[in-house]
């Protein structure tokens, strides 16, 4: 059995270790994966530097205490093993000290924490509104100002704040882009408010970070910010109608569509295709993914996708229709027309 000092020097070292293995995994993070510290935004970088300012704290408490826990194994280690240590009252003194001095820095803390969370809860004036609403499994994004409806991908200008009202259709679930600051929580019947503003162009991936079935995992979303001209350029195009077919094979396709079960599920405007269970698909041929950002969206995905979703996102709404290859290869030339 080890020694009680041998094991406080093992505790010791092993939180050593595993504060160097923290400090190299936070400068892993890159601008290209989703990490708050490598902020892309006012409200992120808000975030980003409370979490030094704290980390800074906690890690000067731990090299202090962790300075006065070797200093008291080495200087009263036991010499005699079978001497018995002096028997001593508390230092009331010592004890006054420390508990101030840790009220005071949690008092920081909280003042700093404070200080963020009210900088950053208001939108700026002239904030875009955008309505979020979280399904199983997917999420939709409704521009109320521009009449757009779009899924799984929210193209934003760069530089400009977009104000979201975040809800659920069913279950809880929680939107979050983490290079772009903040977290908020998708309750049905409930809306919450959210802003983001991105200063640099790119995508930025987001995740549901609420459990909310056996497809949690699989609820994915990206963040497009575009340029303002582009921006314009996109809202133009997704405000036109849908493409009509034009090759007898996309026309083959909206036959399809139209006389299968997806004519009840999804909404293709200026067509009869009117439902509301499943993404608005107007100008899904646009979109650079599908299934809720699983696969890239090109002609070879979409046919894996119409052939058995459930294969592939696990407890899908969306079933087995039970198509041919042809009535699929149709489908696929229709959908990826709509641009």
């Amino acid at each position: 059995m080890a020694r009680t000092g041998d094991g406080i020097r093992g505790w010791t070292w092993g939180g050593a270790a595993g504060l160097v293995i923290l400090g190299a995994g936070l400068a892993g993070c890159s601008a290209q994966s989703p990490a708050i510290l490598a902020p892309v935004s006012p409200k992120g970088r808000a975030e980003a530097e409370l979490f030094w300012f704290i980390l800074a704290i906690t890690a000067f408490v731990f090299v202090v205490v962790e300075a006065l826990l070797l200093y008291a194994v080495i200087r009263f280690r036991a010499r005699d093993p079978r001497a018995i240590p002096p028997q001593i009252h508390g230092n009331r003194a010592l004890e006054v000290s420390w508990t101030t001095v840790t009220a005071l820095g949690l008092a920081v803390i909280f003042a700093m924490t404070w200080r963020t969370m009210a900088a950053t809860s208001t939108p700026p004036a002239g904030a875009i509104p955008v309505k979020v609403i979280g399904h199983q499994w997917w999420w939709e994004f409704q521009y109320p100002t521009l009449g757009i409806t779009t899924a799984n991908e929210l193209v934003i200008p760069v530089g400009r704040p977009i104000r979201l009202t975040v809800t659920a259709a069913d279950v809880i679930h929680s939107f979050w882009v983490p290079q772009l600051g903040g977290k908020m929580d998708a309750i049905p019947g409930r809306e919450n408010l959210l802003w983001l503003q991105a200063d640099v162009e790119g995508i930025y991936y987001g995740q549901c970070a609420e459990l909310c079935g056996v497809s949690h995992a699989n609820m994915r979303l990206r963040v497009r910010v575009v340029s303002d001209s582009e921006f314009q350029r996109w809202v133009e195009a997704q405000r036109a109608p849908a493409v009509q077919p034009g090759t007898p094979l996309a026309q083959q396709g909206y036959q399809v569509f139209m006389s299968k079960a997806c004519v009840g599920c999804h909404t293709i405007d200026g067509t009869p295709a009117q439902g509301k269970v499943g993404p608005n698909l107007t100008h899904v041929g646009s979109r650079t993914t599908i299934a809720a950002g699983l696969l890239e969206n090109t002609p070879e995905n979409l046919a894996r996708w119409l052939d058995n979703p459930p294969a592939i996102k696990p407890g899908s709404l969306m079933p087995r229709l039970g198509l041919t290859p042809e009535e699929i290869q149709a489908l696929v030339a229709y959908l990826s027309s709509l641009k």
